[in-house]
């Protein structure tokens, strides 16, 4: 999908939002939601929307809707590092089909990173759920 074009209703975020789908909830307040990624780069890989802003990518949202969902990163960020004590964290966000984006509702990816232990970008396999959950329940206590 190109950088521009009409927003899906239907896509897997905006399901989640709704409750259509599950996901392993991290933190929600009445702007965002963060939750596990099911396809994980590293231990503790977590990805924040916005709930209200139907934005494909950084280039649709408001600027009161980016200030919103980056306030929930940055403390899901500092609450990752707290419980997880990563070497580093990256913070990434695609726009785009060719810049690596494959959900098109804006999304900001969280990944803790352990020294010689990083995935790329959406390769291998599902998360085992119960590791998910216990992950995420270890940063709910830092927040």
């Amino acid at each position: 999908m190109s950088i521009t074009g009409n927003y899906d209703t239907d896509n897997i975020f905006a399901k989640i939002v709704r409750g259509d789908m599950p996901c392993v909830k991290v933190y929600e307040d009445e702007h965002t939601l963060a939750f596990m990624d099911v396809f994980p780069q590293s231990r503790g890989h977590m990805l924040v929307i916005h709930k209200r802003e139907q934005a494909r990518n950084l280039l649709d949202v408001s600027t009161d809707g980016l200030a919103q969902i980056m306030n929930s990163v940055q403390k899901l960020a500092r609450a990752a590092e707290q419980a997880l004590k990563p070497d580093g964290i990256i913070i990434t966000q695609f726009n785009g089909a060719p810049a690596g984006q494959t959900v098109f509702h804006l999304h900001f990816h969280i990944i803790p990173k352990y020294e010689g232990d990083l995935k790329p970008h959406a390769s291998g396999g599902m998360a085992d759920m119960d590791a998910l959950a216990a992950t995420a329940d270890l940063i709910k206590t830092e927040l």
